[in-house]
């Protein structure tokens, strides 16, 4: 009994990872590749998932691209040996829609994938709409938007979830290591993430635990109905998972591990919410403690795989969260976006007037251009300096930013102060010229 329930749940694992569902759902939705080995793909004998191909999931980490097998030799001859009997078809199919390369290249390799054609306009910007939402742009843009004009309190306690969730979602990458869906027969619609490994989604993490948690830590602080709240945490949530599908970017269990995932760390932190930010404002040790444990997880994500994309990004997160931590501690002793006494709530949503609109708009465009030119200014100042420190060439900044000597520094003190200024800095200038 016991037996045939795990061979069960391992067919269940292998159809919820097979690349084919995935490629469905991209023809569905009016994806379709141009490259004459998707045609080959279904054809190609032996053709499983994982097995390195153009655009497939994870070469640059698994094994060189020099390593080629035989049978991969052959399936490539196949597919080169068929190429001119398919390219009128080609060219038919190209006149029916619109042909794209993929959205940002491969930061890591520098491919920028093959070419693909677009059926559903519609479809492909909603997706990558949703896609955008779990990218840095979002994220610079978002956060300090909701603390500048929203609610400093929900923000920082969002931004404590997002940090945790997004470094376990990394980590947890480096620990199963499972390459992205092969391709083909997936369509790269995205290739800058395609050097990371697959399982699970941190987009579909935060794109569940942002919008659940922003529903949760705002629902009876501020006045507004049940169901527009849940709609749009679910509208958001399901956006965001169905985008990574149609990118190419996971599998469907993928994106189940990484919701289920997100949900558990939701549970298990949202009761610490308030432990941890009245220590973040209120412990005289807390700036100490702050840049200890983030630097310290930082450093242990850095031993679990090679260089990639996915560190980086696990630095900037924690160098992010760290900012914000301390700019909280700052605040809280400078009087600086104090919380509304418990009296006040629930906060009312105020009405929406031009002079309003126009003053979060002013607020947003003024803060991110502070926060873009701290960005710009502690880049130029923090790689070369590090290089230096460090004795490691400069010259070639994508050479250099692969030694994690470089990297974990770099984007730790560049998002660090990226997170201080936004929760500091930008408010007490607004507060300055009266904006705030």
């Amino acid at each position: 009994m016991a037996g045939g329930l795990k061979e069960g749940f391992v067919r269940l694992m292998q159809y919820l990872q097979d690349p084919q569902h995935v490629a469905r759902f991209q023809q569905l939705c009016g994806v379709r590749g141009t490259d004459t080995r998707d045609k080959l793909s279904n054809g190609v004998p032996g053709t499983r998932h994982g097995d390195v191909q153009n655009g497939g999931g994870d070469a640059t980490r698994r094994r060189p691209a020099e390593a080629e097998t035989d049978r991969e030799k052959r399936n490539n001859s196949l597919a080169n040996g068929a190429a001119g009997e398919n390219m009128r078809a080609r060219d038919g199919d190209d006149a029916q829609g619109s042909a794209v390369k993929p959205l940002r290249r491969n930061s890591l390799t520098g491919d920028v994938g093959q070419e693909f054609i677009i059926e559903n306009k519609f479809l492909f910007y909603l997706f990558t709409l949703g896609t955008e939402l779990g990218n840095e742009l979002f994220y610079i843009s978002f956060f300090p938007f909701f603390m500048w004009n929203v609610d400093a309190y929900v923000s920082r306690r969002l931004v404590v979830v997002w940090v945790w969730v997004m470094y376990l979602g990394q980590c947890t990458k480096d620990v199963i290591r499972w390459p992205r869906p092969a391709s083909p027969p997936v369509v790269k619609v995205e290739m800058f993430y395609n050097s990371e490994y697959s399982m699970p989604s941190t987009h579909a993490m935060s794109g569940t635990a942002i919008p659940l948690c922003l529903f949760l830590l705002t629902y009876g602080r501020w006045e507004y109905p049940l169901l527009l709240g849940l709609s749009l945490a679910i509208s958001w949530c399901v956006l965001v998972c169905l985008s990574r599908i149609y990118m190419g970017m996971h599998s469907i269990l993928d994106i189940i591990a990484g919701f289920l995932y997100s949900l558990l760390i939701v549970v298990v932190f949202s009761p610490a919410l308030e432990i941890i930010d009245t220590f973040n404002c209120t412990h005289r040790y807390a700036p100490l403690i702050i840049i200890s444990l983030h630097v310290g997880l930082g450093l242990f994500s850095f031993t679990l795989d090679t260089w990639s994309t996915s560190r980086g990004d696990t630095a900037q997160i924690l160098g992010s969260g760290a900012g914000i931590a301390l700019a909280s501690h700052v605040n809280y002793h400078l009087g600086l976006l104090p919380d509304p006494p418990a009296s006040m709530l629930p906060l009312q949503p105020p009405s929406f007037t031009l002079g309003l609109i126009g003053l979060c708009l002013l607020r947003f465009l003024l803060g991110v251009l502070i926060l873009l030119a701290t960005r710009a200014v502690m880049k130029a100042l923090t790689i070369p300096l590090v290089c230096w420190l460090f004795g490691i060439p400069s010259g070639d900044v994508r050479k250099a930013r692969q030694h994690m000597e470089v990297e974990l520094p770099y984007r730790y003190i560049v998002y660090g102060t990226v997170g201080l200024n936004a929760l500091f800095l930008v408010p007490f200038l607004f507060a300055q010229v009266g904006l705030l």
